[in-house]
């Protein structure tokens, strides 16, 4: 799956791709249809980072639900406390494991990046067992 930004064509890589029954989403920022970053805040930039890995996912045929894995990474430790609210608020209810490092980004408007991993069909599994 393609977010089709300047990143992907220039780095070569995909926003995200599902290999059997594993779908694996690239570090992604908050940026916006233009390419840039979005808002002036983490917390803006968080939110729309996890609404992209949100679509990835089910583009790839899976559900946010079936989210295992985040690592966030963000510019400054004293914004961590509001990317965990926003974390928290979108995955409550999921659990996945999670790191967040401290990390120094190409482009210094952006705040946050996250991955994610996901097993598709795993929420449904869960459910059944």
């Amino acid at each position: 799956y393609s977010t089709k930004t300047k990143y992907e064509f220039q780095f070569g890589y995909s926003r995200a791709v599902r290999h059997g029954n594993m779908i694996r989403v690239a570090g992604t920022a908050g940026l916006g249809d233009d390419g840039n970053p979005v808002g002036g805040s983490i917390v803006d930039q968080t939110k729309r980072a996890l609404e992209i890995i949100k679509t990835a996912i089910e583009e790839l045929g899976g559900r946010i639900e079936d989210t295992i894995m985040t690592r966030v990474y963000v510019a400054d430790t004293a914004s961590i406390e509001s990317v965990a609210v926003v974390h928290g608020d979108f995955f409550r209810d999921i659990r996945p494991a999670s790191t967040i490092v401290q990390v120094g980004f190409i482009d210094t408007r952006i705040q946050v990046e996250i991955e994610a991993e996901a097993i598709y069909g795993g929420a449904d599994a869960a459910r059944k067992g």
